[in-house]
Order: structure tokens, then sequence, then C-alpha cells
């Protein structure tokens, strides 16, 4: 089992969980992949688990409930006029898939709010005890997100599966180079993958090989964080070298 969040909305997550259920399929292994909670898409348009479907070739996807407004679930849900997602029951349903590998995309970051009692994502993994993989941005305002994130996550008891930086620009700038050190000190472990910018507009092989070359060998992949991080770092000297 494995819950993936974001520090904010639009950092990859989609792509991230595709990423984790493209390597676990070329291994043999059986995975389903589950969206609680789609917002800002309407009945009969293609949402996050159709894009699972075309960059991870998975067809075990499960969504339970969908509203319409670009919102939180909680707040989509009340304006809809439809009853908020019931997490408990989410958990057991959850539970109840028999897979080597469940995969649970939330909406949002860990404690956007699903109902107007406040229940968010961090419960829900905290009731399936699984750990949370954080999908992060690179740049300025990252190290605040993520410290705040992994905050939460320690305050309610949820462990954490790594961080990844869902979209790393092919021209990274000084702030993207520094902050890739400070990510893994926040976090107290290695970065556990990268995945370049563009990789949810690739497909079939080549979606695979940017997933094999992005994510860490825990998650299925072969990315070296020691040698990221040292190739940001000398990146950086240019920088200083360029600075007046």
């Amino acid at each position: 089992m494995l819950v993936v969040t974001g520090t904010d909305t639009g950092v990859g997550k989609t792509v991230v969980t595709a990423a984790v259920a493209a390597l676990a399929r070329t291994r043999g292994a059986s995975v389903a992949v589950v969206k609680p909670a789609q917002t800002g898409v309407r009945p009969g348009v293609a949402g996050d688990l159709d894009e699972v479907r075309r960059l991870a070739g998975l067809t075990d996807l499960h969504e339970f409930a969908r509203y319409a407004a670009a919102l939180a679930p909680a707040s989509a849900a009340r304006l809809a006029g439809l009853p908020p997602l019931d997490l408990a029951n989410c958990a057991e349903q959850i539970t109840s898939l028999d897979r080597d590998l469940v995969i649970v995309e939330g909406a949002g970051g860990l404690l956007v709010r699903y109902d107007d009692e406040g229940a968010t994502l961090a419960d829900l993994a905290h009731a399936l005890r699984a750990p949370v993989l954080v999908t992060v941005r690179p740049g300025l305002g990252t190290l605040n997100h993520t410290a705040l994130t992994l905050e939460a996550m320690a305050g309610r008891g949820v462990e954490l599966a790594g961080i990844v930086i869902g979209a790393w620009p092919r021209r990274p700038l000084l702030d993207d180079l520094c902050n890739v050190r400070d990510l893994e000190t926040i976090a107290a472990r290695p970065l556990s993958g990268v995945l370049p910018e563009g990789s949810g507009r690739l497909g079939g092989p080549e979606f695979l090989l940017a997933a094999r070359d992005g994510l860490a060998p825990h998650l299925g992949g072969v990315f070296d964080p020691g040698s990221f991080r040292e190739d940001c770092h000398a990146r950086t000297q240019t920088y200083g070298e360029l600075t007046p």
C-alpha cells in the first residue's frame, strides 16, 4: 500500500503515481490505483485515472467520488449538494483490494478536507497504515511547503515513503539546484526520485524509461540521489562564478 500526496495541487502527483505503477507492473506485480475523490472534472470527462491508464497502461482503476468544481473535495461536494466522501468507508474498500500494490492518490495536499468534519488524506493514510510518498516542486517555496507537510505527517503518526520532485525543469535555476540538498535535509533522507518536466506528455516505452531513470530503487527505478545531488552542487558553483 502506498499513498501519494503533494505539497500543493499541480505538482505532479498523477505522473508520479503512474510512474510507480508502471514500474511495479514491469516486475510482474498486480497493481491497482485508487483516486478517492476527483474534483474539477465533470462526469464523462477524462480525469486523473485516465492519465494513469494512458501513461502506465493500467486498467485496475478505482474512483469513489467525483465533483465538478475545482475545489477541495469537501467544498466541491457541498457546492454540488452531494454527500461528502466517507473516508472510513474508503479505507474499507481500499483494504479489500487484493493486489500486490495499491496506490492511493490524494486530491491537492495532505490536509485538504474531504468532509466538513475535517477528515483528510493524512487520516486515510493512518487508517490504512500506509506510508506516504510526497510529491514536491523544485523551486522557491518548496522548502516551507515540504517542511509543513512532513511536520503534519509526523504529528499524525504517518510514515514517510520518500520525496519525489514531480517536474524537474530542463533548465534549472539557482533556487532549483540549491533546494535539492535542503529538501534532503528536511526529509532526513535522500530524494526518492526526480521526474523530468514534461514526463506526463510521454507515453508507452518513453514514459517507462523516464520512470525508471527518475525513481529510486525502492520505487523500482535506478535513480541515484547522490549523483544527482553532486551534479546540482557542481552547477551551483557555475552560478557562483558568474555572480559579480
